[in-house]
């Protein structure tokens, strides 16, 4: 098994154990670590393996961050509406 795909296997776990242990804050800093960590990742991924398997770990990575991608996508929407 390649680095990169030890790496996303490494971000997929952190990132379970982090959403099962209580948080008073919530899970926003989690969130923007794994966003922040998430994305050379996947350029490691897809540098490595190809833009396909790239996909795949894409497609994984927002399942596990569907509520961060749901609050961006309501504010670009937000936005632009109002320039319309």
């Amino acid at each position: 098994m390649s680095v990169s795909l030890i790496l996303t296997c490494l971000w997929f776990i952190i990132a379970n154990v982090g959403a099962i242990l209580p948080s008073n804050r919530g899970h926003r800093p989690l969130a923007f670590g794994l966003i922040a960590t998430g994305i050379p990742i996947l350029g490691y991924v897809c540098l490595q393996h190809g833009p396909w398997v790239a996909l795949l770990v894409m497609a994984g990575g927002a399942s596990v961050l569907r509520w961060p991608l749901r609050i961006l996508f309501l504010r670009v929407k937000r936005m632009f509406t109002r320039l319309s």
